[in-house]
């Protein structure tokens, strides 16, 4: 019979019919442990699930991200508001003390504001999902990881790439966003791009 077992004193794969274990040499019986080969014969087979899978991991769906994204987003306009403001009453102080109309100069607050989320977004998105957490607050609120396609830890890079990625996600109507919810393993198309997955535990 084609297939597999495991030594029963190191625990080592051998295949079957040997009579010694490959890695250690004890004698051990060619049918005991034996674990069938895949084949097209053997239909109803039942193989071991992957580590993540038997552990209980899942994915992260499309609902529970969206949740996530929000708390996300209030953690950066509770950080970026105040510097905003700060600019803005500067402008308005400025237009005032020269006599001139403030408008132009309360536009300040809102560019340093905008360029501030633009950035801070980036930065608090790549460094917190490359970090030892593999999450963002919002992630990390819901038992969620950013990995790569074999479970690990991703680079900065990588999650800065994901990052941009998202801006392709969002046009054409979030349609990239809305695969989250289509396919097997709860990818968007960012996602896609940057070999990443959401895994939830």
């Amino acid at each position: 019979m084609n297939g597999i077992f495991f030594c029963n004193k190191c625990g080592a794969q051998n295949a079957a019919g040997s009579q010694f274990c490959s890695r250690c040499g004890t004698s051990t019986s060619a049918t005991a442990g034996v674990v069938p080969a895949a084949s097209s014969s053997n239909p109803g087979v039942a193989y071991p699930a992957p580590a993540y899978q038997a552990a209980g991991v899942g994915y992260g769906g499309f609902w529970i991200r969206v949740v996530a994204a929000i708390v996300d987003t209030v953690i950066l306009r509770v950080v970026v508001a105040p510097i905003g403001m700060i600019f803005s009453g500067l402008g308005f102080a400025g237009g005032m003390m020269s006599g001139l109309p403030h408008a132009g100069f309360a536009l300040l607050g809102g560019g340093v504001t905008l360029i501030l989320l633009l950035f801070g977004s980036w930065l608090y998105g790549a460094f917190m999902e490359s970090s030892s957490y593999q999450a963002t607050v919002g992630k990390m609120l819901f038992g969620m990881k950013v990995t790569d396609l074999s479970g690990n830890r991703i680079s900065f890079e990588r999650a800065t790439g994901r990052h941009f990625a998202k801006w392709l996600s969002g046009m054409f109507l979030c349609v990239g966003f809305i695969m989250v919810g289509l396919t097997e393993r709860k990818q968007g198309l960012h996602d896609l791009v940057a070999g990443t997955l959401v895994r939830r535990s």
